[in-house]
């Protein structure tokens, strides 16, 4: 029985076999899956894990929010009442540490930051691939190689700049307004 790959293996084969098929350098196929491929894989796999973290503490907090009132709400004998406490206590709880953990870490603006950066470097890299856009100029991959490995250096500073402008200095603003 074969064993089922995920969609970032996926992705890597299916990036890998078009890199393989390039008719350029082996020493440009080298930078393009050392950088490009290895910078656009990691890219992908943080926004899914920012995501799926997102989504389950936001999830967590919108629900255990809906079912405190509720349970605060009921009209139950002595016995029950004990269990619809605890309850109320365990599920604010977890309510109060997953709006916490979200704030803290931010995955929601992490998601769409590494989001917003996997799909510039794949945007970036069909155009190389199929030789259009700004590489429509070019006559072969490795005239156009010398441009691509600029532009993939330009979006890793970007991102580099945009994640320490934007994700930590949120973060630190956050910090500071909540020791006022």
């Amino acid at each position: 029985m074969a064993k089922k790959i995920g969609y970032v293996q996926q992705e890597k084969q299916k990036y890998l076999a078009i890199i393989d098929q390039l008719a350029m350098d082996e020493q440009h196929k080298q930078f393009l899956q050392s950088r490009w491929l290895d910078q656009t894989l990691w890219m992908e796999r943080e926004a899914r894990k920012a995501n799926r973290w997102y989504y389950v503490l936001r999830l967590t907090a919108i629900v255990g929010g809906v079912i405190v009132p509720a349970l605060v709400s009921l009209n139950v004998g002595e016995q029950a009442a004990v269990g619809v406490r605890w309850s109320v206590f365990v599920i604010s709880l977890l309510v109060a540490i997953s709006v916490g953990v979200e704030e803290f870490f931010q995955f929601g603006d992490r998601w769409r930051h590494y989001r917003q950066t996997v799909e510039a470097l794949k945007n970036e890299g069909w155009r190389f691939f199929q030789l259009t856009g700004i590489y429509r100029r070019y006559q072969n991959h490795n005239q156009a190689y010398p441009r691509f490995a600029g532009l993939v250096e330009d979006l890793s500073r970007q991102e580099v700049q945009t994640y320490i402008t934007q994700v930590v200095e949120e973060q630190k603003i956050a910090d500071e307004s909540e020791g006022n």
